[in-house]
């Protein structure tokens, strides 16, 4: 189906050793939750290993890409220059791997910012990059006492108001589609 060896040699070329470590926790991690939450465990794989493929590019070669597939340019998004690697991973994905199932290539898109209504494949890999294994910060293990067993919702309202705390005592913009993610699971609960 998809060339993991082609995707793996993708990372090796394009990714630190740092990133390519947590591109397969973050692999490992969605495995486990696939299971968890009745997902295609093969889809997981792939969205989680290329999940970051785009990280180590430059904020300039972000921004061409994203102008180049279409993306409108007066999104905050080109102003949130962290939450690109989202979107133009998901582009390399299709364009340059070959993966044309929608559902990865969202997951992709939208595992850094989140958005409303996600599937589970987007909560799966939303939450694996957030309580994978190498990453350690205080509030973790709540995040993932509540994701392994069996809610994920209440992982990912947690997880929105850390990283919406985050970024508030940073004084940085915060991205309107993780405010609507936050505000579409309260409101659906």
């Amino acid at each position: 189906m998809w060339d993991e060896g082609r995707m793996i040699e993708y990372l090796k070329k394009n990714l630190k050793n740092s990133r390519l470590q947590h591109s397969l926790s973050v692999m490992d991690t969605a495995i486990k939750l696939a299971e968890i939450y009745h997902c295609d465990s093969n889809k997981a794989r792939i969205a989680g290993l290329i999940h970051d493929c785009a990280k180590n590019m430059s904020s300039n070669e972000m921004i061409n890409i994203m102008k180049k597939s279409g993306y409108n340019t007066n999104d905050e998004s080109f102003m949130i220059p962290q939450t690109l690697h989202g979107p133009v991973g998901a582009y390399v994905a299709k364009n340059v791997m070959g993966i044309e199932d929608k559902e990865i290539l969202n997951a992709i898109e939208y595992h850094t910012i989140g958005r409303k209504n996600m599937s589970i494949l987007e909560k799966i890999i939303y939450i694996a990059d957030y309580i994978e294994p190498l990453r350690n910060f205080q509030e973790l293990e709540a995040v993932r006492k509540f994701v392994y067993s069996g809610n994920i919702d209440k992982a990912l309202l947690m997880s929105f108001d850390n990283t919406i705390k985050y970024i508030i005592k940073k004084g940085q913009l915060l991205h309107k589609n993780t405010i609507e993610a936050r505000n579409y699971i309260l409101s659906n609960r």
